[in-house]
């Protein structure tokens, strides 16, 4: 069957009730032999207005360094996983903006973070991104003073030159940690609200799939600056619209405007975009066997009356069950295909899948670049010891992920350097504009308002003076 896809909305509908003609992703999922757990089936999506949201949100150094004031000093952020510190010594630098966490297992095995400047002159204990193992104690490298791993005030070298100081008052300044998921998160605000109120539905959503995020390892992790504001960067990968221009080559074996979108308040919104379904903007329509050879499969050895999403998932479930050394019996058919993403404001995104094991990160670096970091989390094999967490691979602003061969290998690397791609020519167009802001979709971009939201509840609570006008 096909649709006519060039119709606008019906007037009579109401605002973001539109949708794409024909089976919703709902209606594809529950076709599936191997159910999926309730969380994949729940619909959460509300119309959260259709005004423009203003280029300078993301051109504007005011509103930079409003973000870089008013958010990222007070928002909880994950800064690593539990498995980079997970013996007493281990630590991290965590950086955004200005703001450094020194994450650390102390001796009690309690993972702590402190703020990475000595008490002393400032100095910090470890550079940006730097990472170790066994340290006994924290110490000062300008003029040795060192503190105990529970942040407690060691030893002052040269003691008896301050006598005014105290030992009680002369710890390092602590902040605010949490885990989730196996993720270590951090918060700079000395009074947050508890991280498992800000995490809202991840925790129940999560605790029903297979392979839970605590259960996996770091198998692959990529460092690569991005020319874009941060927002700007992560939009790219909160809709599934862009499929149709940016990634052709995947209309034949993805959909792309019936993938489904859901807001959970009040710092998560998902979208499950569907593998093993063509698009409805194809020519023609696929039959099931020149679906299945686009799949990548003999398309004579798909059984009759098998669909080649079902019969595709079977194989799937096979090879890579044999691949990571685990069972991917009970794993569903939507768990194991589709690209499920979930994003935590601000910046973070986690995909519960199995063939899609992505997590994302973004962090700004000035108002025109930011980081892009990549995990991919696999299953720990059964039986068997938690792999060492890979260490990070980092990229420049012009090399390509296809470039990192384990990334390559997966048929991933691909897509992201489409979506990469796309940046520095955005970055230039909003500056170029001569419309003051751009024009969102009701449904298929309702992340991205709902990621502005969010932020302008944190620029507007924080800080006396009122954040940068921009335009609605």
């Amino acid at each position: 069957m096909r649709f006519d896809l060039s119709k606008p909305a019906d007037p009579l509908l109401e605002p973001g009730a539109a949708r794409c003609p024909g089976p919703s992703t709902r209606d594809i999922i529950l076709r599936d032999p191997v159910r999926a757990p309730e969380p994949i089936l729940e619909q959460s999506y509300r119309f959260l207005g259709d005004q423009d949201l203003a280029f300078s949100r993301y051109t504007s150094s005011a509103f930079h360094a409003a973000e870089i004031d008013r958010l990222w000093s007070s928002v909880w952020q994950w800064a690593c996983r539990e498995e980079h510190i997970p013996e007493t010594g281990d630590y991290l630098v965590y950086d955004v903006g200005p703001y450094s966490a020194l994450v650390v297992r102390d001796h009690a095995g309690r993972i702590r973070a402190f703020v990475n400047a000595c008490p002393h002159r400032g100095m910090q204990f470890a550079n940006a991104g730097a990472a170790g193992h066994g340290k006994q104690f924290l110490r000062c490298p300008f003029h040795g003073m060192s503190w105990h791993l529970d942040g407690r005030l060691r030893e002052i070298p040269c003691r008896w030159d301050f006598p005014h100081v105290q030992d009680d008052t002369f710890g390092l300044t602590e902040l605010a940690t949490g885990t989730w998921g196996g993720f270590v998160f951090v918060n700079f605000d000395p009074h947050p609200e508890p991280l498992e109120d800000f995490l809202g539905a991840l925790p129940r959503h999560f605790a029903q799939f297979a392979w839970p995020l605590e259960d996996r390892y770091v198998a692959l992790h990529m460092h690569k600056i991005l020319p874009g504001n941060w927002k700007m960067c992560l939009e790219g990968f909160l809709e599934a619209f862009h499929v149709l221009a940016t990634h052709p080559e995947g209309l034949r074996t993805a959909g792309d405007a019936n993938a489904q979108y859901d807001v959970f308040e009040p710092n998560v919104s998902r979208f499950v975009h569907t593998i093993g379904y063509p698009s409805p903007h194809l020519p023609k329509p696929l039959s099931a066997a020149e679906l299945f050879a686009a799949l990548g499969h003999d398309s004579a050895s798909l059984p009759p009356g098998t669909t080649a999403r079902a019969r595709h998932a079977e194989l799937m479930r096979e090879r890579l069950g044999a691949q990571y050394g685990v069972d991917l019996g009970p794993v569903s058919d939507s768990q194991l295909l589709d690209s499920i993403e979930y994003f935590l404001f601000p910046n973070a995104c986690f995909f519960p899948g199995i063939s899609i094991p992505l997590i994302y990160r973004f962090r700004p670096l000035d108002v025109d670049h930011c980081i892009h970091e990549i995990m991919l989390l696999r299953p720990v094999p059964k039986d068997a010891p938690r792999p060492a967490p890979a260490p990070v691979i980092r990229l420049g602003i012009d090399d390509a992920y296809a470039t990192v061969p384990a990334f390559a290998a997966t048929g991933l690397a691909h897509v992201l350097d489409q979506d990469t791609d796309n940046f520095q020519r955005q970055r230039a167009g909003m500056k170029a504009s001569r419309k003051p802001g751009q024009t969102l979709g009701n449904y298929q971009e309702v992340r991205i308002r709902h990621l502005h939201q969010r932020l302008d509840a944190y620029l507007a609570r924080n800080g006396s003076a009122a954040p940068p006008p921009v335009a609605y």
